[in-house]
This record gives structure tokens, sequence and C-alpha cells, in this order.
């Protein structure tokens, strides 16, 4: 039998966005996505659109599709999520792969993060990143997403769930990949938060940015795969 992935889109993401990837491991295993709340053109709803809340609808997911054992994958925010999750429920997720997600969250780097989530800013000097957007997102109003990430960041920063002592209780293998290029989640900082998982290691992908789209989705899939092997 196929063992159960579950693949977690970045933030301003959905579930299209692994799409590629979730091609490359369908012959390997069976592949689950979603849409976090407030993506893919679900409404934003307040009280949703929080980090602990995309957590918990990690384990619904899991819970409503009777998965009793379930690997992950999450690039960026998904990462953060799916760590957030395990530390909540231990038990159903067996693995955890992430890419590229920024664990150091404080009012200075969030201070940077947020200047690129302001959609007037975005209407007039990156319009093509407006409309990608805006099809991402529809019917829902990108603005709102935007907004509401924004929103989401800062509180983070106030109160990071995922700390040297919290991710010292996440006891499952968890695979940190970063490329070397990335100037979102940084290579440093990767490093020394994996360093606080018991059961972690890091890989830096040489000559590699940020962007999902930017990384081999084969290459990508064979450390997934490396990971759950090994687990298995």
């Amino acid at each position: 039998m196929k063992p159960n992935l579950l693949l977690l889109h970045g933030a301003l993401g959905s579930a299209k966005s692994v799409q590629p990837l979730a091609r490359e491991l369908a012959q390997f295993c069976q592949v689950h996505t979603f849409s976090f709340s407030g993506h893919g053109g679900r409404a934003v709803v307040a009280g949703e659109f929080s980090m602990l809340h995309f957590a918990q609808e990690i384990q619904q997911y899991i819970s409503q599709h009777s998965l009793q054992a379930v690997h992950v994958f999450g690039f960026s925010m998904g990462g953060y999520a799916a760590l957030l999750s395990a530390l909540l429920v231990p038990g159903p997720i067996k693995s955890i792969t992430t890419l590229g997600t920024k664990f150091d969250w404080n009012p200075e780097t969030v201070a940077a993060e947020t200047r690129l989530l302001d959609p007037a800013k975005i209407q007039e000097k990156v319009p093509q990143f407006g409309e990608q957007l805006a099809a991402t997102h529809a019917p829902t109003p990108w603005p709102e997403v935007v907004t509401a990430m924004a929103a989401m960041l800062r509180q983070l920063a106030e109160n990071p769930p995922l700390t040297a002592e919290t991710l010292a209780r996440i006891t499952i293998p968890v695979q940190v990949l970063v490329g070397e290029l990335d100037k979102t989640a940084g290579v440093d900082a990767s490093q020394r938060f994996a360093g606080y998982l018991p059961h972690a290691t890091v890989e830096v992908i040489m000559n590699t940015p940020h962007p999902l789209e930017r990384v081999n989705p084969d290459f990508l899939a064979g450390r997934i795969m490396a990971l759950i092997s090994a687990v298995a």
C-alpha cells in the first residue's frame, strides 16, 4: 500500500501550487492536497487566517480522511504549519519535509516581509504579481488575502509558536531543505532552528532561490521519498 503524503502550499499560494510536485510523487504515494483558509478561492474569515488555525486545518484534513499515518511536505508557510500541527497533535504525522520555511519571526524580520505585502504597492510596481494573485484566489479579492497575510505575520512576530523550547518537543524525523539563495528563509536561520529539533537533518540546495517553481520537482520528490523510505 502506498504511504499517504500531504503536500502543503506556501503563503499566498494554493493547492495548485504543489501540483507539479504531486504529479512527480503520485507513482510512489497516495498524495493529498488542500488550500488553507483564505487561499485558493476560500474566503478570508476573521479568526481563521492564522498559523494556529492552519495547523488545526491539517489535523482536520487528516481526521476527515481517516489517515492513520501520513507524511507531510510543506513549502514555506506550509512547513511551519506542519511542524506546529505535529507539535499540537503528536501521532498521525510520521515525518515532515520543509522547503524554504522561515522560522525566525520577530519584529525586525516581519517588518522586512510585510513591506512587500501592500496591495497598493503591488498594483503600482508589480501588477503582474497582482494578476497572478487574482487568478490564484478568485473569487476572493486578492487584496484581502494580502492584507490578512500581513496581519498574520505581525501576529507571529508578537508570539511565535515555534521556538527552541517547543521545537525540542517534536520528536518525529524532520528534513529541513533550504535554497542557498533563499533570502526569505535564510540558510543560517534554517540551520539554527533545525538544530532545536531532536531528529532533524538540514540540506542546503545549491544555486536555488526561494520560489517553489525554481526547485527541480524531480530532485525535491527524491528528497521527500528518501525520508519516507527511511521512516518506513
